[in-house]
């Protein structure tokens, strides 16, 4: 059991028995009134979403998962489909199960898949990937004596601002978590 204020994104949680994985979560503490956290949750058996309030200390079931090593392959109509890293099982995630991150997915990445009760439901990307710049302002030198950062598109369709010195064709290091740039590859 945690606390409602330890839930996080991703998180699985029973609520009466029933698995639902954390969308998002939202902390309010009103004027004078008692803190409570709101969470957006996806019910994964019957896939409906809904918006649940939690009082500050209210206590949750968070459910036991597996995690399993699986190296990414490839993507066909809306599956993604992932290899098994001991027995070289492949199996198919859908897009909803996914969901932003799949962006940050490129051939032979290795993650971990999430599984409840045999089911997949989500997985866990490596801190950081690297991605190739596909498209980006060129360099212009200025004087200006302020740190500056222009738009770059990447690999999958992830944009995020890079520094000036980055063109077109360079491998970059992304946090996956904040989809932030970290260095040049």
């Amino acid at each position: 059991m945690i606390q409602a204020t330890q839930m996080r994104k991703g998180m699985l949680i029973k609520i009466d028995g029933i698995p639902h994985v954390i969308l998002s979560v939202t902390h309010l503490t009103p004027g004078n009134k008692r803190a409570m956290v709101i969470c957006g949750m996806r019910n994964l058996q019957t896939g409906l979403s809904t918006e649940t309030r939690f009082r500050a200390s209210d206590r949750i079931e968070e459910a036991h998962i597996d995690e399993v090593e699986m190296e990414y392959i490839y993507a066909a109509d809306s599956n993604y489909y992932f290899m098994n890293t001991e027995n070289y099982e492949q199996i198919p995630l859908e897009h909803g199960l996914i969901g932003d991150v799949v962006k940050f997915l490129q051939p032979n990445t290795r993650v971990k898949v999430e599984f409840f009760e045999n089911k997949p439901f989500g997985i866990i990307l490596p801190k950081h990937v690297i991605l190739k710049v596909i498209e980006t302002q060129p360099y212009l030198r200025d004087a200006t004596a302020q740190a500056q950062s222009k738009p770059a598109t990447l690999e999958g369709g992830h944009v995020c601002q890079v520094p000036p010195f980055v063109v077109s064709g360079d491998k970059v290091k992304v946090n996956t978590e904040t989809g932030e740039y970290v260095e040049r590859a």
